[in-house]
């Protein structure tokens, strides 16, 4: 653990977990923005809803093509939290209370109480969920192309060609090419090699 006025860093989930669970057995407002539900894999629980708790979730459409971490977003919308849906980068971040900020980092996670830093952040949390979509519509629009994904992962790491590809998943040659758009999209990828590193990452293929 490392601290400085205002900012401390914290090493790994178990220490994460020991340090700020107290704040969220506490909170009135949750919020959260993640790319997958590992980051906060030790704050994955939801704080209890029905208490007067507000809960808004971010991520990033990559997360509804693992199977755990979609049933997490249902889950929560469904105990009434907020979550949406978001393509634009992330800074994975949760904020508590409006007066505390946690950062993920590479195997680490910064804590930051010092109210500018944390208004600043809340303020691009603000402007992103402004700009996102609410899971439920999400679902609805992209729902076929996260049912789509395991089989089309499988084709693109094997390096199956279009055309063949397009014929093992019964969908005309300009579908495929436009779902596989889709997928890498959602994954956060710029090409289909980053697509299939990312689907890897998230335990997909």
């Amino acid at each position: 653990m490392e601290t400085r006025a205002g900012v401390v860093v914290l090493r790994g989930h178990r220490e994460l977990y020991e340090r700020t669970w107290h704040l969220f057995a506490k909170a009135r407002e949750v919020t959260c923005t993640a790319k997958d539900v590992r980051t906060w894999a030790s704050h994955n629980q939801a704080p209890p809803q029905g208490k007067g708790v507000r809960v808004l979730k971010l991520y990033r459409p990559g997360v509804l093509l693992d199977p755990t971490g979609a049933q997490h977003a249902r889950h929560v919308a469904s105990s009434g939290g907020q979550v949406r849906i978001t393509t634009t980068e992330l800074n994975e971040t949760i904020i508590v209370d409006r007066r505390v900020a946690i950062m993920a980092g590479d195997g680490s996670f910064t804590v930051v109480w010092i109210p500018a830093v944390v208004e600043g952040m809340l303020t691009l949390f603000n402007a992103a969920w402004g700009k996102s979509t609410e899971l439920a519509d999400y679902e609805r629009d992209y729902g076929d192309l996260c049912e789509m994904a395991p089989r089309m992962l499988e084709l693109l790491g094997a390096g199956a060609a279009d055309k063949p590809a397009a014929r093992a998943m019964g969908i005309s040659l300009r579908t495929y090419r436009r779902r596989v758009d889709d997928l890498c999209k959602t994954l956060g990828a710029s090409s289909r090699f980053q697509a299939g590193a990312r689907a890897r990452e998230l335990g997909l293929i």
